[in-house]
């Protein structure tokens, strides 16, 4: 028997270094399914939307952007241990590019930012999501493709029993 108050699917979405457009897509898919999501969505960390954020027993956690430091890989370290599901969003997020094209610079143009990677904290190379914690989903894309994310929604919202 189902409570009076229907469970929600508990969503993060983070962006770590990218331009952000998938986050831009993100929001116009809010505007055009807000009446449709609201009921069934949580949003406990979302900055673009609130800026409260929990980290904890996320549902999902969608991730936008490479990963370009310590302090970066330690936080997706973090929100994969509190998520049962991780997808990455994006082609930085997903393949790395365009954002680590840096890892292909030539000797000399390394040199010319290594003042800027140290000002910054940078790593050394700049990764995918998965090269650092396991993903369980892909949306491809620069910026990311909006059927594929809406499908994606869709299938764990049906997963986690919150849509028949």
């Amino acid at each position: 028997m189902r409570d009076s108050i229907q469970k929600k699917l508990r969503v993060g979405w983070f962006s770590f270094s990218c331009c952000e457009d998938s986050t831009i897509l993100f929001t116009e898919l809010l505007n055009e399914h807000y009446k449709e999501w609201l009921p069934r969505i949580e949003f406990c960390s979302a900055i673009v939307l609130q800026k409260k954020s929990e980290i904890k027993n996320l549902d999902v956690a969608f991730i936008e952007g490479a990963i370009t430091s310590k302090k970066q890989e330690e936080q997706l370290l973090l929100i994969r241990k509190e998520a049962k599901k991780l997808v990455a969003i994006g082609a930085c997020a997903c393949v790395g590019m365009p954002s680590m094209q840096r890892n292909l610079f030539p000797e000399e143009l390394k040199k010319e930012i290594e003042e800027l990677i140290i000002r910054f904290q940078y790593a050394e190379r700049v990764k995918k999501v998965s090269d650092v914690v396991p993903v369980d989903a892909n949306v491809p894309g620069c910026p990311m493709d909006e059927k594929v994310f809406v499908s994606v929604l869709d299938t764990y919202l049906k997963e986690f029993g919150i849509v028949g």
